[in-house]
């Protein structure tokens, strides 16, 4: 009976180890797709966010609708940008719509 006793529990454990080497790929997966994926996307958002905040009036920039002009003033309250495209040319558009800063004024 001892014996019997001794064997269900040793077996109980090796079990337990077992389930728990199974989640072991997904845990490594996880772990990779951080490192790959979702660190380098962050440190890329943070970078672009520290990009919007520094624009100023003068700077050449990019839109993600693929306007590029110069910009001739800031409406902080708005979140606004006016942009010089052409000569007596101005539009308004969202800080957020900036893609890049081609040459920084200076």
């Amino acid at each position: 009976m001892n014996q019997l006793l001794l064997m269900m529990g040793a077996s109980g454990q090796q079990q337990q180890g077992g389930s728990l080497l199974a989640f072991l790929p997904l845990i490594a997966i996880i772990v990779v797709m951080y490192f790959f994926m979702i660190r380098p996307q962050a440190k890329k958002q943070k970078e672009h966010q520290k990009m919007l905040s520094e624009i100023v009036k003068g700077d050449r920039i990019l839109t993600a609708g693929g306007i590029v002009g110069t910009i001739a003033g800031i409406k902080e309250q708005e979140n606004l940008l006016i942009v010089k495209i052409a000569d007596n040319v101005k539009i308004e558009v969202s800080r957020n719509s900036i893609a890049q800063v081609l040459k920084k004024n200076g």
